[in-house]
């Protein structure tokens, strides 16, 4: 069996079931575990011995999107893309990755799939959530390459073609999801728990107005028959807000989950920026858990705070929508636009914001050795380099972390004790090749007429 000691002149362990800051210790692992953390040194056949790393339990990414959000970059910033004040959900991202897995090889598809997930582990990430569409299973083929822990989601739809008319109102088109069911149960038969087990799949109705009653009853039904998490868009834009009111009684996005039975602790709701302050109560009393991904919005000049769920009672942890697929650069944001909108410079502190993508998200998706720091726990690490200008002086490592670090400070990330990045370079291949063949694949889809018309209408 293998072991590796890595030393951290800051290590976040655990104490009493809180978070406990260790000053000089090592953290062994042998194997795929953590067998112990020590102030002496142990032996080891691998050794990291860096002066100035903050090591931290795994990241955990519970919300992103390698494929459509690869297709908007730098493209749907400044307001580009939006008609009508629409959302780019439906105008953009799920016509252009719908026609685009059509056009692009396999090989292509997973030069893109590559690509995101290389993103992912050089932003600090060890595990992700990724929802998908189904046209895309190279998503599970890149992943299980690359040594991510991935939770993957393909996409089910209540229609074949979501797009939304001139009034935003997305219209369904006669299909019940029968086939995206049969699609997502044979991509589980083939790839859940592969990876020596870094590979699950979780359930994802796409969204409250784009997925009926019977198609979100028939994924909460097989999901806890399986035993798989389930995550879904909701709230994400005022278009669907008033769409699930108009279909469905005057109901809101939670309450229609919750008539119809989701709304409980194995659902993760990404968004819920519209979600009324009755709304937040209710998604609180049953458990759920809300994704927020504060940047992606932020863009277009509507984001919901970190803090407006967490003072409510309601569990939430930070995703990046795979918006530059960076969470520290998220937390950061999660924390400002959490003081900024509350006028308070106390509430997203430091410690609960790291909480949130370790031990809680582990929680979440009911995987209690994943996101803590302590002997017998799966080794999955996050070591940042706190050592740059711009992190100096240092007097609280985890305050420097959410305030001042980004994806550059990303120093090691370990997965099942296998080291995946080392000195910020990911070591299973070459990146400059597969930066340049995912960019490649993305620009047949932008060469596209219909990438031209929404890009620029």
């Amino acid at each position: 069996m293998s072991t590796t000691a890595i030393f951290g002149s800051y290590v976040l362990s655990r104490k009493d079931g809180a978070q406990d800051v260790l000053r000089d210790h090592w953290v062994l692992v042998e194997g795929k575990k953590i067998a112990a953390i020590t102030r002496d040194k142990p032996s080891a056949d691998q050794v990291y011995d860096r002066p100035g790393r903050f090591v931290l339990p795994g990241l955990l990414n519970l919300h992103n999107h390698c494929f459509s959000e690869a297709v908007a970059r730098s493209h749907s910033e400044d307001g580009n893309g939006r008609k009508n004040n629409q959302s780019i959900v439906y105008t953009v991202l799920l016509p252009l990755t719908k026609r685009g897995a059509e056009i692009l090889s396999a090989e292509e598809r997973l030069a893109v799939a590559r690509l995101g997930i290389l993103q992912l582990l050089k932003g600090g990430a060890t595990t992700v959530m990724e929802p998908f569409r189904n046209s895309i299973p190279e998503m599970f083929d890149a992943a299980e390459e690359m040594g991510i822990r991935f939770y993957g989601a393909p996409y089910l739809f209540s229609t074949s073609d979501a797009k939304a008319g001139a009034d935003g109102v997305v219209r369904y088109s006669g299909d019940d999801g029968t086939a995206d069911m049969a699609t997502w149960d044979a991509l589980y038969q083939r790839w859940n728990n592969r990876g020596e087990g870094r590979i699950s799949l979780a359930m994802s109705p796409h969204a409250t107005d784009t997925c009926g009653p019977d198609l979100l009853k028939a994924c909460a039904t097989r999901a806890r028959e399986l035993g798989v998490p389930i995550t879904t868009h909701m709230a994400q834009s005022r278009g669907e807000v008033e769409t699930i009111g108009k279909r469905y009684g005057g109901r809101t996005p939670a309450e229609y989950l919750d008539w119809l039975g989701l709304l409980a602790p194995d659902l993760m709701a990404a968004h819920c920026m519209f979600s009324s302050d009755d709304d937040l109560k209710l998604m609180a009393a049953r458990g759920m858990t809300v994704l927020n991904c504060p940047r992606v919005f932020a863009r277009a000049g509507v984001t919901a705070a970190f803090s407006r769920f967490a003072e409510h009672g309601v569990r939430t942890v930070v995703g990046t929508d795979g918006y530059n697929m960076d969470l520290l650069g998220e937390l950061n944001a999660a924390s400002l636009i959490s003081k900024v909108t509350s006028q308070r410079a106390d509430v997203a502190n430091s410690p609960e914001l790291i909480e949130a993508n370790t031990a809680i998200a582990a929680d979440v998706i009911k995987r209690p050795d994943l996101g803590r720091i302590e002997p017998g726990a799966t080794a999955d690490l996050t070591v940042v380099d706190l050592t740059h200008p711009h992190l100096q002086p240092l007097f609280d490592p985890r305050r420097a972390l959410i305030a001042l670090a980004n994806r550059a400070n990303i120093d090691q990330v370990m997965v099942d004790g296998r080291v995946l990045v080392d000195d910020g370079r990911y070591l299973g291949a070459d990146e400059a090749a597969i930066t340049a063949a995912g960019t490649a694949a993305i620009g047949k889809i932008w060469d596209l007429p219909e990438a031209q018309a929404a890009f620029n209408g």
